[in-house]
């Protein structure tokens, strides 16, 4: 029996792909616990629907974040921060107060989305990525000044 899978099952099957199965697994598992539906005109219809609206959902999110990048990469996140000795920092600017400065600017970034191998602890300029979307990478200057 041909199944088209609406939920991905490890290593049997992704969301959205069609495979031939055996009869029983297909009716006493796939179908009875929502993993698949079996294949038919309908169903073809209503998966080839689902991937054209994610398909545009893709290239909506894709046009923002490309947007979002270019106003991002025009800006300069400026930070004052307290000095010892030889212009030594105290503490960082950590990715928390980096998503704090980008709100205040009205940008809705996550601090699960900056890229920081370790926290800023040198005055001068830095780059930091943001990822805003697949493939998708903004490129920061962050500014630390006494």
């Amino acid at each position: 029996m041909k199944v088209i899978f609406i939920k991905d099952l490890k290593k049997q099957g992704k969301k959205g792909e069609i495979k031939e199965v055996k009869d029983g697994y297909a009716q006493n598992y796939l179908i009875k616990n929502g993993y698949a539906v079996q294949m038919n005109e309908k169903n073809l219809g209503t998966l080839a629907k689902e991937q054209k609206e994610a398909k545009e959902e893709d290239s909506k999110n894709r046009e923002e974040a490309t947007i979002l990048k270019e106003k991002l990469e025009k800006e300069e996140f400026l930070f004052k921060v307290k000095t010892g000795e030889g212009d030594r920092v105290f503490g960082s600017v950590s990715p928390k107060q980096l998503k704090d400065e980008l709100h205040k600017k009205g940008y809705k970034i996550e601090k699960r989305q900056i890229e920081m191998i370790s926290n800023l602890a040198s005055l001068g300029y830095h780059n930091v990525n943001i990822i805003l979307y697949k493939n998708i990478k903004a490129t920061i200057q962050v500014h630390l000044v006494k």
